[in-house]
């Protein structure tokens, strides 16, 4: 990954969490890393604990973008992620993909919050 490359992630991920605390969601965790993968941020809001896969690009991008192999390893981050925080009973955990890309027109970021999306 370049140096440009990764700036913009960073970046993209900047946005995504900043557009789900708008959202009422907590973050709890960012770049966390287990079981061979990276959760991108984790978050919570109510029952809920999305773990999310951010993914960034200069132009509009696609759920297409997270291969098989990229979600199996997010699964097992997420599995060492449920174990290690020993998460509460009752909380549901999902997988949820956040595309973010820069506007057209318009300066800053275009967030979409895709729920489940990785499952």
């Amino acid at each position: 990954m370049t140096r440009d490359t990764a700036s913009i992630g960073r970046r993209g991920e900047r946005a995504a969490a900043r557009h789900l605390r708008r959202r009422g969601w907590r973050l709890l965790a960012r770049n966390w890393r287990a079981g061979g993968g990276e959760i991108d941020l984790v978050v919570r809001r109510g029952s809920v604990i999305a773990i999310c896969e951010v993914k960034t690009r200069r132009r509009d991008v696609g759920p297409e973008l997270v291969t098989a192999r990229q979600r199996e390893r997010i699964r097992r981050a997420s599995a060492c992620y449920a174990a290690w925080t020993r998460l509460p009973a009752g909380v549901d955990v999902r997988l949820d993909l956040i595309l973010v890309s820069r506007r057209r027109r318009l300066p800053g970021w275009r967030v979409e919050h895709l729920p489940g999306a990785l499952a």
